[in-house]
This record gives C-alpha cells, structure tokens and sequence, in this order.
C-alpha cells in the first residue's frame, strides 16, 4: 500500500511502529549533522528525521535534493520527539526515516503553502489548486462538509424529503438577472440556470410532499459584492399546512442543531424584532446585536437653530462613542472621510467630544449652547468622555450610512467578537417601495410573500402595507471586509388549496 498512516494520525502511544506516509514536502531544515522533513496532508503534518552516521548518505542527499511541494513516500520508525511541539496533535513523535520515494516532482510554488501565506488574494486565486493545499482554506471545506452531513440528518429526522429539481429551466420573474443557455434543438430559444428551486418546490407542494428541502446550486447574473456571487449554494426548504412560528422553530432547530453538532456551541435565545425596530435601532434589517451602539433619535432636539443642515433633514441621528472623547482631530476628520465613502453614503458627519473636564467640544458649537449639547446628552444617555457621532438627511438612507459607521466603531473597538454567536429574527419587513424614478412599486425584500394587513378595499398607500416575511440573521466577522456579512436564512409557509 502506498501508506499506513495519515500525516495527522500517529501518537506517542504509536512508537516503535514501522510507518509509511504520502503526501507534500512543506519544508527541511538542515542543521548539518541533522536533518528534518516536515511532511504536510489534509490530515497535518509529521516530522521525519535523519543523521549523520545513522542514516545514508545517498538519503540524506536525496532529501537534501528535495523542493517544497514535491510528493513523496516516506517510511520508517516512529520515535519519540526530543523536542516535542505541542501546538500540533503528531508533535511527541516523528518518524526515524529510512527509506524515501519521490511519486513527483514539483517547481517552486508562486507564494507559501502554510497558514499565514505571503501570497495576496489575486495570486492565490490564479493558483487555486496550491491555495487549497492551506491548513484555513481545507478547515473551511471540511466545515461546509460537515454542515452539509448535519443539515441532512437534521431534516431527515424531521420527515423531510430530499428531492432534486432540474437545472435547466424556463425563464421565471426573479429577483436578478438570470443566467441563459442557448439550445441547441430549438434555435434561438434559451433555458435559464435556476436562481432558486421556487417553481419546482411550490409545485411539489401541490403534490402534496409537504416538507422537501434541497441543498442546491444557484445562479444569478449580477454585480459581485462582498456577500454575493454570480453561483452559490443554499438549503432550501418548503413547508406545507404550517404557520410562521412553525418554520421559524423548524429552523431553529436546525440552526442550533448545526451549531451544537459542528461547533459544540450552544446557542441561547433567538430574539425577534421587526424590520422597522431593526432599522430604527441599528440601521440594518440583518443588526449585528452582540455590542450596543444603539441609535439616538436627535430630529426634534436639533431643528430650530438656524443650522441648515440638521433643520433641513427628514432625520438626525447619532451612536455614542463610548471613551471617544480621546479621539484627536485627525482620527475623527477619518472618520468624516469613512462617512463620505460612496458605500457609506453619507454627506458629512458631525461629532460632540464630552471631555473628562465636563467641557464640550463639536464640530456645530456656532449653532448650539451647552444647555443645547447637555439635552443630547441626556438623551443618548452620554457621560464625561464619551462621543457623539451625528449624521443627517432622508430617513432610511441616513439610517442606513449610520448602521455601518457602527460597524466601523464596533471593529475599532473590538466590540465584534467573532467567537460570539447572536442569530435572531426579523419580522415585518414593508411588502412594496415605491420608485420615483419609475413611477411603479416594487418588492421591497423579496416578491415571495404574502401581504400581511391587506384588507379590500382600504384606503391605505401600498407602501405601508407589511409582508408576511421573516428572515434569520446571523452577523459575523471577516478579515477581508469591514462590512457586515451575514449567514442568512429566509424559509417560507404555504398554505396548499
């Protein structure tokens, strides 16, 4: 066989076995009488040793010979570790080597294979296949693969039914553009990749399979954001005869289930708010709730003193820094210019310094008096040495650039820990917008849902009417971005006639 054992597998209590093992060479070190080779698979790593007088010299130059990457055979005795590594499960032993066979060479890779790699992301993704040879990159596979096994045992137990549904499909309305395959029988006429399984599911509810779910590709032709590309997969699920508090206690299930099983994290509760508390509280229908930072309504308290700005906007809203008083004038002008970035959106920020002293600070003091800043204070609940951050102009786009300026704080303050867990529902999100541009409503989340309050014949706008929508959000952290991205699940009830 061509081993015995994987490169992560062998113990202290495995000494004195003869081992054989494949995989990458990660790297030697020659210290003239001794010699290492770490040896790397999907498993971990393993050290083999050599020495002058114990070993051959043709093997020793052999390895001596070797390039990082090459794949090799290696086979020997498994010895205990002078000097032992704990930071890796194989670091009490190595493997006294004897005997080595090079299965192929290979040229100097463009950036290392290790964990903390010197290659930048553009590079990496040129040579995809040596960037998933790194330990984070095949956690990360091993982690869908896990979650994909419990999503399915899950379900399974709760009667549902996995069926596929066809790829190649007839152009249906959706939320983005689809992706078109032109046929080949019929010329001139095109199928469309799914952007979900929606036509195929409803009519298996019809059919009368009451829970189906299917882990299934997606594709949607648009612009490619942090969150977002052209194909993705999803679990997707259906019920039948159910309500809302149905599904959402299904996927709870399911959510704490995947944590419990996966991470061996025990969820606690998941809250519930509606979309407009959300977006009043945190500028966002997917809040990150595992800081505070929540918004201060100023719009009444700021207008009437001939500063334009604030007497001319529909809303004025703030966050309180807590100890940013501290902040120099240099690091609150970045934070005006982080304000004014296109994905932020806003137009200019305004900022109120409570100093240790008790004296006041801001960028409007020509417009307010201290009785003025003493009143915003008690309102955001502000103390001796915190921050006001202040933006203004139509509600929910201020609302909006405000929800990631909380962001940014939360990450400069370290406030996001990424090893805190806090999943929760949003309900009652508006069922239409209206466009000025286009004159005509549009879904305002997603056109798969009922309305929630309609009633003949009411008088009511159409854009004040609610959707029998809900969404789980699970906020968390990533190196690359410093916007919110979100695991996000959006089930849905169906009552069959």
């Amino acid at each position: 066989m061509y081993r015995t054992h994987t490169c992560g597998e062998l113990r202290l209590s495995d000494a004195g076995k003869r081992a054989k093992l494949c995989g990458w060479v990660q790297g030697i070190r020659d210290k003239g009488s001794i010699l290492w080779l770490i040896l790397r698979d999907r498993y971990g790593i393993t050290q083999a040793i050599l020495e002058e007088g114990k070993t051959s010299e043709a093997l020793l130059e052999q390895v001596r010979s070797l390039g990082r990457e090459f794949v090799v055979q290696i086979e020997g005795e498994v010895i205990e570790r002078l000097s032992k590594n704990p930071k890796i499960p194989t670091g009490e032993i190595e493997i006294s080597l004897d005997k080595l066979k090079i299965i192929n060479e290979a040229t100097l890779p463009p950036f290392l294979i290790e964990d903390d790699t010197d290659g930048g992301e553009e590079l990496r993704m040129k040579y995809r296949y040596l960037d998933l040879r790194r330990g984070p990159m095949q956690q990360n596979i091993m982690l869908r693969h896990k979650l994909l096994q419990q999503t399915r045992q899950f379900l399974d137990g709760q009667q549902f039914c996995e069926i596929e549904t066809p790829v190649l499909i007839k152009s249906t309305p959706e939320g983005a553009r689809d992706f078109v395959v032109p046929s080949r029988m019929n010329a001139g006429q095109f199928y469309a990749l799914p952007q979900s399984p929606q036509t195929f599911k409803q009519l298996l509810m019809v059919s009368g399979f009451d829970k189906y779910y299917q882990i299934v590709k997606c594709f949607r032709d648009e612009d490619l954001r942090a969150d977002r590309q052209p194909e993705f997969t999803q679990i997707d699920c259906e019920m039948s005869f159910v309500t809302q508090k149905d599904v959402q206690l299904m996927f709870e299930g399911l959510i704490r289930h995947l944590f419990r099983t996966v991470k061996n994290i025990t969820l606690g509760e998941f809250p519930t708010m509606s979309y407009d508390d959300a977006m009043d509280t945190y500028g966002s229908d997917k809040p990150d709730i595992r800081f505070g930072m929540p918004f201060v309504d100023l719009t009444t308290e700021v207008k009437g003193k001939d500063f334009n700005v604030f007497d001319q906007a529909e809303w004025v809203g703030g966050i309180c820094v807590t100890g940013g008083a501290s902040y120099s004038r240099k690091v609150l002008d970045k934070l005006t210019d982080f304000a004014k970035k296109p994905q932020v959106g806003a137009k200019g920020l305004v900022y109120i310094k409570y100093n240790e002293d008790g004296s006041v600070k801001s960028s409007v003091d020509k417009f307010y008096d201290q009785a003025d800043f003493e009143k915003f204070a008690q309102k955001a609940n502000a103390k001796q040495g915190d921050l006001l951050l202040l933006l203004s102009g139509p509600k929910r786009a201020t609302q909006t650039a405000l929800g990631i300026l909380r962001l940014e704080m939360g990450d400069r303050l370290e406030l996001r820990d990424p090893n805190v867990f806090a999943p929760l529902w949003v309900t009652d999100f508006p069922l239409l917008e209206w466009l000025e541009d286009e004159q005509r409503y549009q879904a305002m989340h997603h056109p798969f849902t009922s309305p929630k309050d309609w009633a003949p014949g009411s008088d009511k706008p159409l854009h004040e009417h609610y959707a029998n929508a809900y969404d789980m959000a699970q906020p968390c952290n990533m190196k690359y971005s410093k916007h919110l991205v979100l695991v996000m699940l959006r089930p849905k009830t169906n009552l069959v006639s």
